[in-house]
């Protein structure tokens, strides 16, 4: 157009090219102007703009988009599955790290940018350049990866009583995750574990959903504070030092028959709004970003199907703007067995208003199952938009498009000092006094520093494995000290007591050879094994063997404090008479030394329990408010104890 316009204007020389002499000056600058602003017009695309309207972005950006684009937006592959090359070629919205699921064993944190960012720029590198989100469990703190600070677990966080310590965690865990390059966590758990016999009961900050709905400022923690005069339920991620959140598992997921896992949740609908629903509120309220789907089912009905509660209630009534995320291979187990009708599992998991399905691995026959099924109208086009409309929300809103690549600016939050702190001081916060001596007048607790010698036994004392439970470093947890960097219990006492004090660590002494030791007391450390889901389930509720013996042999022959680490009420009721002091300490994570801290009266005992304590497993279920409840020790009990002046 250009070329004709100046051929129009100019003169020919001899040698046929134009000669614009004659072409009046302000004709030259008319034309040059329309030229560029044809280049830029074709440049221009209104997603890219970060000044646009987010709902003006989505709009040009789903114009633009192809089933293909649409359908891999759609699609979350493991890490293990993932590559730069496999992004590009099927336009993968996200890619995740299962339990575990690690680029190299004591990785890095420059190691983990380097693989996000790999596979950032297969993404970037399509057509459309979308930018993937990278999402991981951080359950209680970046519990994937080597030398992070692990926080305890939420069973003791819901005995804080303490919403804005938990809020500063949500803050600390997010520095500690964009550390190492990912933007995005499965996290929190806002579960109401009604029964310890489930296996993620110590992912429930409490049997009381008033608790759980406190616990909910981990959201803000996480995201960042909504701006004042923002709308409610809108995803908001405030940027580069902040991580979306993942609220989860949609809904009813702790209450369970027997507390089996993924198992039916029986109990009507007033019941399901009343116990299970309150933390959803709060966290749509806070601008969660994103709501993971239970594996659970509510009155038969699997969750991964009920286009009620996910689209009827969830997305129309409460108004969420976020994107709906399955669980781990959800939507396989819609059918019994799993993956036995997978082409009906699309159908109802992406019917029933599920965005994103986390394959994670088999991910062609989703994305080939899903094509076929839009191309031949068995789920309509609006569907397939709703979903990438919702993905593209929180990937705007996060900033996704105008930062997509990590870097190394946050390193060093990882484990860091500060975080470390925050984390003992969970630790002091969420420690229940259940037990202290006979009675008020002769209490055992705070233990004397000075003390000639000193007896500490058990099979969790020095064990930070066992100390941080499932979700850390592995799946189900690990066992030993050379997993991460922490404290473990006894390295804490002996960094407590006064130097002159001997301090003599025997896992599972006898009781001839504790009579004869000559110790002040003793504090004995037992507890459960670490475990997640299904592999925690159990009916008996017992301490890890010889827990008990360990009891019996210390605290029949010298004064003692008992120590559990578990990730719930354990079975202690024969064994109670025999404790001069009981404390339950839950999954206290890295930081030992804030046991320390309050067994020898630097702080005080402030816990309370956030479950029931039971007696025996045949009372169970059994929760705060019910007619047969009878409990060992009630929900909220915990003494107290007074800081020792320091002189």
């Amino acid at each position: 157009m250009m070329e004709v316009l100046i051929s129009h204007f100019g003169d020919r020389g001899r040698s046929g090219k134009v000669t614009m002499a004659r072409a009046p000056i302000f004709m030259v600058g008319l034309l040059v102007l329309c030229g560029l602003s044809g280049v830029t017009r074709a440049e221009y695309m209104k997603y890219k703009d970060p000044k646009q309207p987010v709902n003006t972005r989505i709009k040009d950006l789903l114009s633009r988009m192809t089933l293909e684009e649409k359908i891999g937006q759609m699609t979350q592959i493991d890490r293990t599955v993932a590559s730069s090359e496999v992004m590009k070629k099927y336009f993968i919205g996200s890619v995740l790290s299962g339990g575990g699921s690690v680029p190299a064993p004591q990785a890095s944190p420059e190691t983990w940018i380097d693989m996000v960012n790999d596979f950032q720029r297969g993404s970037l590198s399509t057509r459309l350049g979308i930018p993937m989100i990278y999402g991981i469990d951080a359950v209680h703190g970046h519990n994937n990866v080597y030398k992070a600070t692990l926080f305890p677990h939420n069973v003791g966080l819901g005995a804080t009583r303490d919403p804005e310590l938990v809020k500063r965690i949500g803050a600390a865990t997010a520095l500690e995750v964009r550390a190492t390059g990912i933007p995005y966590v499965f996290a929190p758990c806002i579960a109401v574990c009604r029964d310890p016999r489930w296996g993620r009961c110590y992912e429930s900050y409490s049997e009381d959903p008033k608790i759980v709905q406190a616990m909910t400022e981990i959201v803000p923690g996480l995201q960042g504070d909504i701006p004042a005069g923002s709308p409610k339920g809108i995803p908001y991620v405030a940027g580069k030092k902040n991580v979306a959140a993942c609220a989860k598992h949609y809904v009813g997921d702790g209450g369970t028959t027997d507390g089996i896992n993924e198992n039916n949740t029986v109990i009507d609908w007033h019941g399901l709004l009343s116990i299970h629903m309150p933390g959803y509120y709060s966290s749509i309220i806070k601008g969660v970003s994103t709501i993971m789907v239970s594996y659970s089912s509510w009155n038969g009905i699997k969750m991964h199907a009920n286009g009620n509660l996910i689209t009827g209630f969830l997305k129309n009534k409460l108004r969420f703007r976020g994107f709906v995320i399955s669980d781990w291979q959800g939507i396989d187990r819609i059918t019994s067995p799993p993956h036995a009708n997978y082409s009906y599992s699309i159908q109802a998991g992406i019917s029933a208003g599920i965005d994103m399905v986390m394959v994670p691995m088999n991910y062609t026959e989703f994305i080939d199952g899903l094509t076929f099924q839009v191309k031949n109208k068995i789920i309509p086009m609006s569907r397939i938009d709703d979903a990438v409309r919702r993905i593209l929300r929180v990937k705007f809103t996060m900033g996704l498009f105008e930062n997509p690549l990590a870097d190394t600016s946050l390193v060093n939050q990882l484990g860091s000092q500060e975080h470390r702190e925050l984390a003992r001081e969970a630790v002091r916060k969420s420690l229940v006094l259940l037990k202290n001596g006979e009675g008020a007048d002769n209490p055992l607790l705070p233990l004397p520093k000075k003390a000639p010698k000193i007896l500490v036994a058990g099979s969790h004392a020095d064990n930070l494995g066992y100390q941080c439970g499932g979700w850390t470093i592995e799946w189900q947890g690990l066992s030993g000290d050379n997993l991460t960097s922490g404290t473990t219990i006894l390295s804490a006492i002996k960094n407590t007591v006064d130097p002159k004090t001997k301090v003599v660590y025997k896992e599972n002494p006898d009781m001839d050879s504790v009579k004869s030791g000559k110790f002040s007391y003793a504090i004995v450390v037992v507890g459960e094994h670490p475990y997640a889901e299904t592999f925690g389930d159990s009916m008996n509720l017992t301490i890890a063997s010889p827990g008990t013996s360990t009891i019996s042999n210390v605290c029949g022959a010298v004064k003692c404090v008992v120590v559990i680490i578990s990730g719930r009420p354990v079975t202690i009721q024969p064994y109670v008479a025999a404790m001069d002091a009981i404390v339950a300490a839950w999954l206290p994570g890295t930081e030992g030394q804030g046991i320390a801290d309050v067994l020898f009266g630097d702080y005080s005992f402030t816990g309370k329990l956030s479950r029931t304590w039971f007696k025996t497993v045949d009372q169970l279920p059994m929760n705060v408010g019910d007619p047969h409840y009878d409990p060992l020790f009630p929900f909220g009990f915990g003494l107290v104890t007074n800081p020792v002046k320091k002189n």
